[in-house]
């Protein structure tokens, strides 16, 4: 099964560490954060990896339609932004999309107050809220997974994943959503990037599953 990882984010609130190397590529514990998902991924037998150098989802549309008209039918298949790491179990969030009978799953994962947030309907999402959460909210955490008609849901280049694709899939309730409520930690600012190498040197880095 391939994974793609979305690795285009500008890191503007980490100016001093993407000023020379893009975000993805910002190191934890002397290995960039984008090797420390495919490790990730990789534990749990996930070995194909596609890294899309940007949110818009036309790249990665013809990516898969190129390679699968070359190498047979189109699969279900995974997504994560290059940003984020948590201890999700994959082969649980699997198994839970291949239940719900959605074109889509994402990860909700509990936030820091500053992001816009995930409203449920059982375990569907109905919508994504635009306002800070504050307390006990659940956010779009990536760690998500895809039927191939997810590109029913692509039009062009100026699709934008998030904000349009997955949103129209919420309200047509072809959204589920695994809730995760261990560790999940994006790098967005320099604290972040702070927490996360001091619990790597710590040595209680909880997303590292691999030995």
């Amino acid at each position: 099964m391939k994974v793609v990882i979305l690795a285009g984010g500008m890191g503007t609130r980490l100016a001093e560490e993407t000023e020379v190397t893009p975000k993805p590529m910002v190191e934890i514990g002397g290995k960039p954060i984008l090797w420390h998902i495919v490790k990730h991924y990789a534990y749990y037998g996930f070995k194909e990896f596609f890294i899309a150098l940007g949110y818009k989802g036309e790249a990665i549309k013809r990516y898969f339609f190129e390679y699968y008209s070359l190498n047979g039918s189109m699969t279900i298949f995974m997504v994560t932004y290059g940003d984020g790491v948590s201890d999700v179990n994959l082969k649980d969030l699997l198994a839970f999309h291949r239940s719900t009978g959605c074109i889509a799953t994402l990860t909700a994962v509990r936030p820091p107050a500053r992001f816009g947030g995930v409203v449920f309907d059982g375990d569907l999402v109905s919508e994504f809220s635009e306002k800070p959460q504050i307390g006990e909210g659940w956010i779009n955490g990536g760690f998500m997974v895809f039927e191939p008609s997810i590109f029913r849901y692509i039009e062009g280049d100026r699709t934008v994943l998030e904000s349009q694709a997955l949103e129209r899939l919420a309200s047509e309730r072809q959204l589920a959503a695994y809730r995760h409520d261990r560790f999940w930690q994006c790098m967005d600012t320099l604290r972040d990037k702070r927490l996360l190498e001091s619990l790597w040197q710590e040595g209680h880095a909880p997303w590292k599953t691999w030995q």
